[in-house]
């Protein structure tokens, strides 16, 4: 049995996960689910009552363990099988700063300004968390621009999380292609576990396409 069973839908946020697996070297099964299908279903339910992807289950100790939400799957990963990704004591600050800005203020921002949502009044912007889609990303982008990764010059997992809202952003238009963010997505592009992580929901996505 593999250590970890993996929850997913190649057309998910289950691809930022599969690249935080390989940037780990974990044991994983995969466990595709489909939209209004399987992730429904009671059995997964009962995984993640929000009946979406992606979810983990590591099976340790005797027992199973579950974790829900990207940046918590990134973050649990690199505690449980690749401390070498995890942040050393002088990396901490840098390293969840901008693991939660990613999965926080710039999350809702762009599904905000995906869905035409926006708040013009200026004392009901600040209960937004984000203020304004266009403070995000300047914002998100002053966290980058001076470092070639997270942590500065050495990669870690939170990389995975806060590149892949990044190097997505850009591809789908939902974040502007700024000189900042495509130097930093180029070079998470060429890592063997992200090559080999889009290797293998490109492959499923074109499966389905064809069946």
């Amino acid at each position: 049995m593999a250590e970890y069973t993996f929850y997913t839908n190649p057309m998910s946020r289950g691809q930022i996960v599969r690249w935080a697996l390989h940037e780990a070297g974990a044991d994983y099964a995969q466990v595709l689910l489909t939209y209004g299908g399987t992730m429904t279903a009671p059995d997964y339910l009962a995984i993640n009552p929000m009946g979406k992807v992606p979810a983990i289950v590591h099976h340790r100790g005797g027992h199973d363990h579950v974790v829900t939400e990207c940046a918590a799957i990134c973050h649990y990963l690199a505690e449980m099988a690749a401390p070498e990704l995890l942040p050393r004591e002088g990396e901490k600050a840098d390293y969840f700063r901008r693991l939660f800005f990613a999965a926080g203020p710039a999350e809702q921002a762009i599904i905000a300004h995906s869905m035409g949502w926006s708040v013009e009044d200026p004392q009901k912007q600040g209960m937004l968390g984000y203020g304004t889609y266009e403070r995000a990303m300047d914002g998100f982008e002053a966290l980058i621009a001076d470092r070639a990764y997270v942590c500065g010059d050495r990669f870690t997992m939170a990389d995975v999380y806060v590149g892949s809202q990044v190097d997505w952003g850009m591809a789908f238009g939902s974040m502007p292609k700024r000189p900042a963010f495509e130097a930093y997505a180029e070079r998470l592009r060429g890592r063997e576990a992200y090559k080999a992580a889009k290797a293998i929901d490109q492959k499923l996505i074109a499966e389905a396409g064809n069946g």
